[in-house]
Formats: C-alpha cells, structure tokens, sequence
C-alpha cells in the first residue's frame, strides 16, 4: 500500500474534445472564407494583368478598348469604362479602384477595397 502513494500520477498532456471541437470550427470558419477571398485576389491579378497591357494604347479609347478585350478573356467585373488613363511624362497610367463585399453571415459582410495602377 506504501509503495502505491509513492507513485505520483503524470500529468496528463493534450487537448479535450471540447478543445478540439472549439478548434476545428474556427479553422473551418478561416477556410470558409479564405475560400470566397481567394477568387477576388485572382481577380486583382488579371486586372492588373490588363491595366499593364492598355498601357501600350496610344489614345484614351484604345487604352479602353485593349483594357475591355482582356476583360472580356479574363472575365473579370471591371470594364474600360471604369478604369482611369492618365498620361504622366511620355508614359501612359491605367490606374483602377474597385470594392468588393462578401457575405459572411446574417447582416455581416467583408469589404475589400482595391485599387492600383500600371507599372
């Protein structure tokens, strides 16, 4: 009887259920909007894509009109109509700003704001 009190029980290491349950649904919840976040970054790419090829236009209509036919490829939701040409120097600039929302739940969204310019 001695010898068992002598023996000190170890400490038990690790996470409970509940625990991991709390976890997996916060990490379920990350993914889930990573998931719709990720579509409007590839986006931001093709525009910026886009914007960098109307930069060769000479005019501000055919600046518009390449930006429109690499849209219309891309399919993204910004149209030439929507982008501004400046001309800085000799250089021609596309630059854009856009927003887009997503619905997270009930009345909460997530706005992301975008904006950029040709390099």
């Amino acid at each position: 009887m001695r010898a068992y009190r002598s023996v000190q029980k170890a400490k038990q290491r690790g996470i409970s259920f509940i625990g991991l349950l709390f976890v997996a649904i916060v990490l379920a919840c990350i993914g889930v909007v990573a998931a719709q976040v990720i579509p409007t970054l590839i986006e931001l790419q093709a525009i910026d894509k886009a914007a960098n090829k109307a930069k060769d236009g000479a005019t501000v209509p055919e600046v518009r009109a390449i930006f429109d036919r690499a849209q219309a490829i891309d399919d993204f939701k910004l149209s030439g109509k929507e982008i501004e040409v400046q001309k800085v120097g000799d250089k021609v600039v596309v630059s854009y700003a856009y927003d887009r929302e997503i619905h997270l739940f009930g009345p909460a969204f997530l706005l992301m704001k975008y904006k950029g310019q040709s390099r």
